[in-house]
């Protein structure tokens, strides 16, 4: 038998799982992507080289915006307010904790690496395996709701981004050009934006506080389409955290010299 939910805890149940089905296998996949992707950023971003190309003015988005005097020249498209503290605090230490905190506090997120990382809970009909549930009322779960002024954060980080976007657009001769680098920026950049825009936080930002929706038609227009952008945040989050690692990666290779930037104009 289970028990009955408390306002206080989990409802439990008395074997490990009332489930048939291969529950285990979502949180693993889950948690291995998750994993993959930590492990790649952490070591992307101590490599510390491999991340401007100035022929084409491509600039990984792990090290955007580069704010650091330890940036190589012409990265560094918004000065250099920080200090160069040496290898063991590269440049992307100084922007990172934004961005990772509006993922990190992100809905979507939460749930994903509940479930895979710290199996509270695993999945429905499961055991749930903690002896406590404080839900995010303590440190450090507590901090997740701060997630709406990470949010603005977000945008910040969006709109660099689209500036990087844009200046890859240049050609070897200063002049307009298009290569692989700046058609897969775009598709970063348009990704981006769509999950930072189908975040929870903007959706309430919109069209939160509002008693008559007849009232503010423009509004409304505008919640109605972020609504339908929520309704997809799940997919986006995935995207868009594939994109960024895959852009990423890209810029790495070309600035490393592994190939050329195949060009299609200029």
């Amino acid at each position: 038998m289970s028990a009955p939910p408390t306002a206080t805890g989990r409802a439990r149940i008395s074997v490990r799982t009332l489930r048939t089905d291969r529950w285990w296998l979502p949180p693993l996949i889950t948690f291995l992507a998750l994993l993959a992707f930590v492990v790649y950023g952490v070591i992307r971003t101590f490599m510390n080289q491999w991340y401007w190309v100035p022929e084409y003015h491509y600039l990984a988005p792990f090290y955007s915006p580069c704010l650091s005097a330890a940036c190589v020249p012409g990265a560094s498209h918004w000065g250099q307010p920080a200090p160069d503290l040496g290898p063991f605090v590269p440049p992307p230490i100084f922007v990172l904790p934004f961005v990772l905190g509006f993922r990190l506090t992100c809905y979507y997120y939460r749930k994903a690496y509940y479930r895979s990382f710290w199996a509270s809970p695993p999945a429905c009909a499961v055991g749930e395996p903690h002896r406590r549930y404080t839900g995010e009322t303590r440190f450090p779960l507590i901090m997740q709701n701060v997630h709406r002024y990470f949010f603005y954060a977000a945008l910040l980080v969006a709109a660099v981004l689209t500036y990087d976007m844009a200046i890859a657009f240049r050609g070897a001769d200063g002049g307009f050009g298009i290569g692989l680098g700046s058609l897969l920026m775009v598709v970063n950049v348009v990704l981006l934006w769509a999950y930072t825009l189908s975040c929870h936080s903007c959706r309430h930002l919109i069209g939160g506080r509002i008693n008559h929706f007849s009232k503010h038609p423009v509004r409304y227009w505008f919640w109605t389409k972020i609504t339908w952008l929520n309704g997809k945040h799940m997919l986006l989050a995935w995207a868009s955290l594939v994109s960024v690692a895959l852009v990423d990666l890209y810029v790495m290779l070309i600035a490393s010299g592994a190939f050329p930037d195949p060009r299609l104009f200029n």
